[in-house]
């Protein structure tokens, strides 16, 4: 098992480094002058080539790589040339909001996505089983944004049930100011007993959690559904079949969880389309997050901070397989083997 992992954590490494090799390329040939961003809109032309001289842009490509790879290394992921500050500082500060995002909207896509999965396979052919590939097929095939100018129009604009932007009611912040642990909102108003904010920012996050989660759910379950129905067929769920045990418990307690490891497998990539999608919601909703930070460092041309939030997702996504894959072959020791 210890060589597995360090063979998994070597891999990672490599691929990290692939994407800050790729991606900085890619930054440094695409239109634009971080010199001149630096400098300013009125800068004159020495001042220029002087930011270029600090930014270490008169040296050659190269070198720039392996600077920026080292700094990568030693927690120096550059300065955005947007906000002056650290870009990791940056992402520390937004990156939480986001992460918050994520992981409810992959915790409904769960809740959905099983039981919509394990009732189209209990009822293979039947209605059931076309309702809830339907729904499936719905959720991976509609985009983003759409659904979410839907959901305002219907939650917000017609039915008044649901606020349409924000982490909270801003109002909040002068009657019950939140104090901020994590940076995450509905976990810092949790831990600081903090209740005005917590059912705020709870009603706030149902729009937002159900557009990013439409996708995941849809593929969860058509993955849960062709899983099960392998599994279904095996020995030793035909022997439980055949000693009486009712079909809710055949499906539930024994195809699934023999069934459980490809989805398992796929959490992680869930996970980082999730985390990428938030970019957009996050625009359409105002939340400040890693999603807004991105799409304000593109707009400015912010290579650092472009750099750092494509690194940072790269890190996030690839962890994410990493523990997939450790977890895999505790339960299963042949995967160690392959």
């Amino acid at each position: 098992m210890t060589r597995f992992v360090v063979r998994r954590l070597a891999l990672a490494a490599l691929v990290v480094l692939g994407v800050v090799v790729l991606t900085f390329v890619i930054a440094r040939v695409v239109p634009g002058d971080p010199a001149a961003t630096w400098a300013g809109p009125r800068a004159r032309p020495e001042q220029i080539e002087k930011a270029r001289e600090e930014l270490g842009l008169d040296r050659p490509l190269p070198a720039q790589i392996a600077e920026y790879v080292g700094g990568v290394a030693t927690g120096d992921w550059g300065v955005s040339l947007r906000t002056r500050r650290p870009v990791l500082d940056d992402i520390g500060r937004r990156a939480p909001a986001s992460i918050e995002l994520v992981t409810i909207a992959t915790l409904l896509a769960l809740v959905v996505g099983i039981p919509l999965g394990l009732v189209a396979a209990r009822w293979k052919g039947r209605v059931p089983d076309v309702g809830s590939r339907l729904i499936a097929v719905v959720g991976v095939s509609m985009p983003s944004f759409w659904l979410a100018i839907v959901l305002q129009l219907v939650f917000f604009q017609w039915l008044h049930l649901l606020p349409v932007a924000g982490t909270y009611d801003p109002n909040l912040d002068y009657t019950s100011p939140l104090r901020s642990i994590t940076n995450m909102p509905i976990v810092d108003a949790l831990l600081t007993g903090n209740w005005a904010v917590f059912g705020s920012a709870l009603t706030h996050v149902i729009l937002p959690a159900i557009v990013i989660a439409a996708y995941p759910a849809g593929v969860i379950t058509r993955m849960v559904r062709a899983s099960v129905l392998d599994t279904i067929g095996e020995d030793h769920v035909r022997m439980v079949r055949a000693l009486g045990f009712p079909e809710r418990s055949v499906f539930g307690r024994f195809a699934l969880r023999h069934a459980w490891s490809p989805v398992v497998a796929l959490l992680a990539l869930v996970f980082a389309y999730a985390l990428v999608n938030t970019f957009l919601v996050e625009a359409i909703f105002n939340r400040p997050g890693l999603g807004s930070y991105a799409a304000d460092a593109i707009g400015a041309l912010d290579t650092p901070a472009i750099l750092g939030v494509t690194l940072f997702v790269a890190i996030v996504y690839v962890i994410g397989n990493m523990l997939v894959d450790i977890v895999q072959a505790t339960i299963d020791p042949r995967i160690r083997v392959s």
